[in-house]
């Protein structure tokens, strides 16, 4: 079973949400952390895919503010064993949705955040070039939380209506673009409950 956390975070799937996102890539009412580590999307390139991962730092601690600090390049490597491996790594992700379902946003989902890696959807690879990635602050094997699947449903259904091109289909996870490399979000993730919400509509997130 999940942990029973409350949502700290109502997504807004309004018209005028839908048409804001299109224009800004900013979600509404997500903590904007802004990263450096993005760039322009490719010409032509269409976003079509949505990609689930997971992270916590150190692994499988959750709460502190180190995740944000890893995706701005503020990570300290002395602060940590863990640390040390990663402090230079420069990735991002477009948004993280923590245990409580508080909602932060790093890269604008207009822009190309560098969170899959090398990876390919179905024949065509470099994901990030067509994909908007987020993170849900767990581990393979440990139960997210009931707020983090409402979260999650919701700012899928706002992507949804916004790039259409993102279909039910066209939702995974990050091991399954790329496999052997990557395990995330792990077999702990609840793929039926999260398509039950997401097809029902969760919240204000009405789904149609």
């Amino acid at each position: 079973m999940s942990e029973t956390i409350p949502s700290r975070n109502t997504i807004d799937l309004s018209p005028p949400a839908v048409a804001g996102l299109r224009t800004t890539g900013r979600v509404a009412g997500a903590r904007w952390c802004p990263s450096p580590n993005f760039g322009k999307r490719p010409e032509g390139a269409a976003i079509s895919l949505l990609v689930v991962h997971n992270i916590s730092l150190p692994p499988g601690q959750f709460g502190g503010d180190a995740i944000e600090r890893f995706f701005c390049n503020q990570l300290s490597p002395s602060e940590h064993p863990y640390f040390e491996t990663i402090a230079d790594m420069k990735v991002s992700s477009h948004l993280l949705i923590r245990r409580d379902g508080e909602c932060l946003q790093f890269v604008s989902l207009l822009e190309r955040a560098w969170h899959a890696g090398r990876s390919c959807f179905q024949g065509l690879e470099e994901c990030n070039d067509y994909s908007i990635g987020i993170e849900l602050e767990g581990a393979d094997d440990i139960p997210y939380t009931a707020a983090q699947y409402e979260v999650l449903a919701d700012v899928s259904a706002l992507i949804m209506k916004s790039w259409p091109a993102i279909t039910p289909e066209r939702i995974t996870g990050h091991s399954d673009i790329a496999p052997g490399r990557k395990t995330d979000p792990g077999p702990a993730f609840d793929w039926p409950r999260y398509r039950q919400l997401l097809g029902t509509g969760h919240g204000n997130g009405a789904a149609n």
